[in-house]
């Protein structure tokens, strides 16, 4: 992210009691702390998703994002996406990303996440020279708001606003208590901060990944159109 991008939040920051956010029950109806998903609630932070150690992924069966907080400032995200290209439709970008660190809530109703340094990300473009790869991935995030509502159906519901204003896709709580790995940093990696990137082709595949080629593709252009619309249902 720019660093331009920041000027104004952390302007916003700044001590001002009509700007500092309200935690009632309209806007939270419970505090932040646990595990979040989206959509089918099939991706989760915690073990079952990625292996910091040998830097590897289990595949779930279906796309999402979920975030975790501890209640002493400890988060985590796991996402699984599909990035499209507009020019090329057959050349759809799969992208796992597993990423730990720190979370500040500042009074203004931001979030700021500083990773430890042993977050990394795989990224498989069948269209691409280098097809299948590995590299670390250790962005500071900045949440412009956050908010959590009660779902008459699902119970809470968290909002996540990026630093442009633009909103994460909504998440349901699946666990009051937080499914994280531990909460420091797991591997040593002396060049992760998010200035440095070290990357590595992926030549053997696990039994829970996936490769995605032009031909097989075409397939997940129906299911993407589907899950398009029940995002925007939500």
């Amino acid at each position: 992210m720019l660093l331009t991008a920041f000027i104004p939040l952390v302007l916003a920051a700044l001590p001002s009691l009509a700007q500092d956010i309200v935690y009632d029950s309209a806007h939270n109806a419970t505090t932040i702390v646990g595990t979040w998903s989206t959509g089918s609630k099939a991706v989760s932070t915690g073990a079952g998703f990625a292996n910091p150690v040998n830097q590897s992924f289990i595949y779930p069966n279906t796309t999402g994002v979920s975030y975790s907080f501890t209640d002493d400032g400890f988060y985590e995200i796991s996402r699984y996406r599909f990035n499209g290209n507009g020019s090329e439709p057959t050349c759809i970008t799969g992208v796992m990303t597993w990423v730990h660190g720190t979370y500040q809530l500042i009074a203004n109703g931001s979030i700021v996440m500083t990773p430890f340094g042993d977050g990394f990300q795989q990224v498989q473009d069948p269209c691409a020279a280098v097809s299948n790869f590995i590299q670390l991935y250790n962005e500071t995030e900045l949440y412009q708001s956050w908010r959590i509502f009660l779902d008459p159906v699902d119970g809470p519901k968290l909002h996540l606003f990026q630093f442009d204003g633009s909103p994460v896709a909504p998440q349901f709580q699946i666990s009051a208590t937080p499914n994280m790995l531990p909460t420091q940093s797991l591997i040593n990696n002396t060049a992760s901060d998010s200035g440095s990137l070290q990357s590595r082709s992926q030549t053997k595949r696990s039994g829970g990944e996936r490769a995605w080629t032009p031909t097989g593709v075409g397939a997940l252009l129906v299911s993407l159109v589907t899950v398009g619309a029940a995002s925007l249902i939500l």
